[in-house]
């Protein structure tokens, strides 16, 4: 006799439980949407340079810098930071005061605050010699999945002139930013909008806006290689630039190169080499622009 195949009823069958979303984490500000991609592209080098520094203590260092170049006069920086006790997270530690002041007397100056456990402030200060140039004033609140800031630069209520910039971003990692400027006979405001995409290895983000469009893609192989796209367009301008550089890390021979080829026929290259055990490290760079046919090099040393 054959063995007969039992079914059970419908109603007996297993149900699958709703697949739940997970929340969205905090999407950052707008200023750090392309900071992944941009963090992946050499900066540009020119001249000689030694950067000296020192940790005074747990909360104070200082740092000494000396550049020289062939396109203009020596320059000398003294960088002061203080960090509070406040720690919440690697990279953010409040109260935070960090100054610049270069050998014209020159400063620049940034200040900032935990206000409450989601309220931020921070406060750019900028003079040239004696006078002030520029002063901003930051407010920002940073919910479970979004975050809202508003920002006051150079606020001149009486003459009327002024700089209001607010940008908010939101749920489902689309943002917003409004920028108002105003100043005695011209007065606009420019509305941007952006989103950003994360999986497990790569970013892709977009922002378009009437002043153009600015997409980006990282995307990170392996523990030593990332790379990553730019695309600008800027419509007052009428210019479009496209992008491409990489990230290759080297931890047996402690070297990190950068490089970058664009659409404007520029090529640049950093090559950094640490010293252990020697707190010191070495950068060199180079650039050349084939289209207009300028080139330059750099040469830094850090110690500390």
């Amino acid at each position: 006799m054959g063995n007969t195949l039992g079914l059970a009823p419908m109603g007996a069958l297993p149900r699958r439980s709703p697949r739940r979303e997970e929340p969205l984490p905090n999407p950052g500000s707008f200023d750090e949407l392309h900071r992944l991609c941009k963090d992946v592209f050499p900066a540009q080098m020119e001249g000689v340079k030694l950067v000296v520094n020192k940790v005074l203590s747990s909360h104070f260092q200082v740092a000494h810098t000396v550049h020289m170049s062939a396109l203009g006069l020596p320059g000398y920086h003294l960088h002061a930071a203080y960090a509070g006790d406040w720690q919440l997270s690697p990279t953010e530690v409040f109260p935070t005061v960090v100054g610049d002041m270069d050998s014209s007397g020159s400063l620049n100056a940034q200040v900032l605050l935990l206000l409450a456990e989601r309220l931020r402030a921070k406060a750019v200060f900028q003079t040239q010699q004696a006078k002030f140039l520029t002063w901003q004033f930051d407010g920002e609140y940073r919910g479970d999945d979004y975050t809202a800031t508003l920002t006051l630069g150079n606020p001149d209520l009486i003459g009327e002139s002024g700089e209001e910039l607010a940008q908010g971003s939101f749920l489902k990692k689309l943002l917003g930013q409004l920028v108002y400027h105003r100043r005695p006979g011209e007065e606009g405001a420019i509305l941007t909008l952006a989103g950003k995409y994360s999986a497990g290895h790569w970013v892709a983000t977009l922002n378009v806006g009437s002043g153009g469009a600015h997409a980006s893609y990282y995307h990170r192989a392996n523990e030593q290689v990332q790379v990553g796209v730019e695309f600008e367009a800027n419509t007052r301008l009428q210019d479009t630039t496209f992008s491409f550089g990489y990230h290759l890390t080297l931890p047996q021979a402690n070297m990190v190169f950068r490089g970058l080829v664009d659409s404007n026929w520029c090529v640049g290259a950093v090559l950094e080499k640490k010293m252990p055990p020697l707190p010191v490290t070495l950068a060199l760079g180079a650039f050349l622009n084939h289209w207009r046919n300028r080139f330059h090099c750099g040469f830094s040393i850090t110690v500390g």
